[in-house]
């Protein structure tokens, strides 16, 4: 069905370039040439030769779809593309043994590619974590959810606090709450537009410290913060330059007995060969 549905986006967004990649371990799949994709059936449109003969019916479902009656009989324009095959002749090492550390290791470069937005363009020092001005965020202007765990009402700001989390746009109108934290009973179906990390807690404000590449006119309409099971690389707290002494958010002495510390979720896990631990409930660390 991936292919089916392939077919279809191609059709339907008629772009000018297809880029194909394949390699030896990969399932040898036919070129998505213009004839090609012409002459296959997609998930949901129709051959060339099919629309042309204008002899077929669409899916049972698409009676519930917005459609008007033209468009049901109307043929899908087939631009043609230039398709580019790139063989790649990598041999990748992953099995089935060490995937769970490749897959790690490709989302925390994938956190960290995100972040590197915080930075400005121009050759420069890099700024440390600490160093970067954080938006400060009213606990009355949004609600909070845990999306992979339940967690107390009491914890919740420790959860929050020193997290990757998700800066979502919700329908319900949070604000007008005198106190805060507001927190959802159950996670929305909303759009995201954005991430960041949660760089602090203002428990006498009221107020959250976000850090985000996100623009500010975009951050006027978050109004919902969702902490999901992505965590942020150990690396981006134990390697920063500047905090002499303790640093922020990690310990040694960590309490394994608090509920949840000693079991992983999803695919955290804690390296305890190395001279401190992610402290997956810190304490609130405040801006100076």
């Amino acid at each position: 069905e991936g292919l089916l549905l392939l077919i279809d986006l191609i059709r339907l967004l008629s772009p000018t370039h297809v880029i194909q990649l394949s390699s030896a371990r990969s399932k040898q799949m036919a070129n998505l040439t213009p004839d090609y994709v012409d002459d296959m059936d997609g998930l949901y449109t129709k051959s060339k030769s099919k629309v042309r003969n204008r002899g077929y019916e669409l899916p049972e479902f698409a009676d519930n779809l917005e459609f008007a009656d033209e468009d049901k009989e109307s043929s899908v324009l087939f631009t043609g593309h230039k398709l580019i095959c790139v063989y790649s002749e990598f041999s990748p090492r992953k099995s089935s043994r060490n995937r769970e550390s490749h897959n790690r290791i490709f989302r925390e470069l994938a956190v960290l590619g995100y972040l590197s937005q915080l930075l400005p363009p121009v050759p420069k020092p890099l700024s440390p974590l600490h160093g970067l001005t954080p938006y400060q965020v009213p606990f009355n202007a949004v609600a909070l959810r845990i999306t992979h765990a339940d967690v107390a009402p009491t914890h919740i700001l420790y959860a929050v606090n020193a997290s990757w989390v998700g800066l979502c746009k919700i329908l319900d109108d949070v604000r007008g709450y005198t106190r805060g934290p507001i927190l959802l009973a159950q996670t929305p179906i909303c759009d995201c537009l954005g991430f960041g990390i949660c760089r602090g807690i203002d428990m006498e404000k009221r107020l959250y410290h976000i850090l985000t590449p996100v623009p500010p006119e975009e951050l006027r309409t978050v109004n919902c913060l969702l902490v999901g099971v992505i965590s942020i690389p150990q690396c981006i707290f134990k390697s920063q330059r500047g905090p002499e002494g303790t640093i922020p958010y990690v310990t040694t002495d960590y309490n394994f007995k608090l509920p949840g510390a000693s079991g992983k979720i999803g695919a955290r896990e804690f390296d305890e060969t190395q001279e401190g631990k992610l402290n997956r409930r810190p304490r609130f660390y405040q801006k100076k």
